[in-house]
């Protein structure tokens, strides 16, 4: 009987690859792919307007409730908001059972990510000192990422990091 789980969770920082990970990985097991964050913004609007009109609580509380959604699928990968992971009632909602994988990437490689193409700063990183205040996110949140499985993100193309979050997953176990 295969008792590999039937979800894979991406959690890690803003920019380290999660969404474009997680559809990869998708598109290799022939799964559903859902993104949390995408799940907010599709029932609540722009993050950063949430951010802006309702604050930071109410995001974090549509968060929760995405996680709580996701977590019902089955043969689905999810990628996570940043935070996720790390607040209980979300992590609750989408460990059990699951595979989850943090994705990393160098500091420089999430600020190119985050700032490139147009797409403007991130609402958690809004202010006079994005990169200081994304290592000062990063250095608050390094225990909670370091409690799954790393995979790195920088130098490798996408389909590379979704083979290799394959391979693992394939290799078994729930963590």
């Amino acid at each position: 009987m295969d008792r590999r789980p039937l979800r894979i969770v991406l959690t890690g920082f803003m920019g380290t690859g999660k969404s474009t990970v997680g559809r990869a990985v998708a598109a290799h097991l022939g799964w559903d792919f859902v993104d949390t964050d995408a799940l907010v913004v599709a029932r609540h609007g722009p993050i950063p307007t949430i951010f802006d009109t309702e604050g930071e609580a109410a995001f974090r509380e549509y968060e929760r409730a995405a996680a709580a959604e996701a977590a019902r699928g089955e043969r689905v990968v999810i990628a996570t908001g940043g935070r996720t992971m790390l607040d209980p009632a979300g992590a609750a909602a989408l460990a059990d059972g699951a595979r989850v994988f943090c994705v990393s990437a160098a500091i420089d490689t999430v600020l190119d990510r985050v700032t490139g193409g147009g797409a403007g700063v991130r609402p958690m990183l809004d202010g006079p000192d994005p990169r200081g205040r994304a290592r000062e996110l990063l250095e608050e949140r390094r225990a909670g990422y370091a409690a799954f499985e790393q995979v790195p993100t920088d130098g490798r193309t996408p389909d590379e990091i979704a083979t290799d979050v394959v391979e693992r997953w394939a290799g078994g176990g729930v963590g």
